[in-house]
């Protein structure tokens, strides 16, 4: 997994050079140098978002368990840097995210349950983004190959998160559980046992429905709110669009990027998104690979420093 990453990674790296290398990257690099000062508001701006998702988050704990919101910020904090910078498919972030909140809940059960639920509500959230986003898009007259194609692959997204919750609802993992454990002859009763836990747990937690439609809620306000750093770094690269385009775009690369998930810190994917949803309302392609750029620039900001506390923290872990 690890050789593939790389590969993926060095493809994506040569995808993203030929893309500026095709256009005017002294420009590029101009527009970049003159809106540094936006343009580091509009990093920063993602701590809004986050916010939103640690709230999320907090509403899958049960009411005498939740973890103060400044410690699921923590958690939130590294599970999207782990994810959004490293070669871990986006799965290495949730384990990040679980082992930083272990010393704040006293369940572990309790844990694993609601980062498993919010996993799969995000999913489902993104996907109802995402058709927010092309709806925008084919509202503005923006419709074409390009967005019907999305479209598709948008509804088969929002056809597996709501498959994955039902099936969380439905106690799968007890159902496999057990599948298991008579494949082993009892050789796995330990497993076993933890498995069943874990599946009453999460099931617990979906049947809090209005703490699960809050969850649900809270997360496509999230996503919505991360638009805001398209929305002022367009401002400050000087070419400003709409509140409605600035979601589409948004929309749009976080839809490709997360179908482009086994690419590490989507090199490549995420500047060929902006580029073409950059085309379709308008944008030039010196402007929005400045964009892609500027999205970049989060990742240092945000990201990087996310990193740093994350090995900070595993490190006082391992200490005596």
């Amino acid at each position: 997994m690890k050789r593939l990453a790389r590969v993926l990674a060095f493809i994506g790296l040569a995808v993203a050079a030929y893309l500026f290398a095709r256009q005017n990257v002294a420009r590029i690099g101009h527009l970049v140098a003159n809106a540094i000062p936006g343009l580091l508001l509009a990093a920063s701006f993602h701590l809004v978002p986050m916010f939103a998702n640690a709230l999320a988050w907090r509403r899958l704990f049960p009411g005498s368990a939740r973890p103060r919101v400044a410690a699921l910020l923590n958690a939130v904090w590294v599970r999207e840097s782990v994810n959004g910078v490293l070669p871990v498919a986006r799965i290495g972030g949730e384990v990040a995210g679980y082992r930083i909140l272990l010393r704040h809940v006293a369940s572990r059960t309790e844990l694993a349950a609601s980062l498993a639920a919010d996993v799969a509500l995000s999913v489902l959230s993104q996907a109802v983004f995402a058709l927010l986003g092309l709806a925008l898009l084919f509202a503005a007259g923006h419709g074409g190959p390009f967005t019907t194609h999305l479209a598709t692959g948008v509804v088969v997204l929002l056809v597996a998160g709501a498959a994955f919750m039902l099936a969380q609802r439905a106690g799968a993992l007890a159902g496999i559980a057990s599948l298991v454990e008579r494949v082993f002859a009892g050789r796995l009763e330990a497993l076993h046992a933890r498995s069943l836990r874990l599946d009453r747990a999460i099931r617990d937690v979906h049947a809090r429905h209005a703490d699960v439609w809050t969850c649900l809620g809270l997360q496509l306000a999230a996503w919505v709110l991360s638009a805001g750093e398209t929305w002022i770094a367009l401002h400050f690269l000087g070419a400003p669009r709409s509140i409605p385009e600035a979601i589409a775009i948004e929309a749009t690369v976080q839809a490709i990027n997360s179908a482009a998930f086994v690419v590490p810190a989507s090199i490549g994917v995420q500047e060929g998104a902006f580029m073409m949803i950059g085309g379709i309302v308008g944008l030039d392609a010196t402007t929005a690979l400045a964009l892609a750029a500027a999205r970049r620039l989060r990742d240092i900001v945000i990201y990087i420093p996310g990193l740093w506390a994350w090995h900070r923290a595993e490190t006082k872990r391992s200490m005596p």
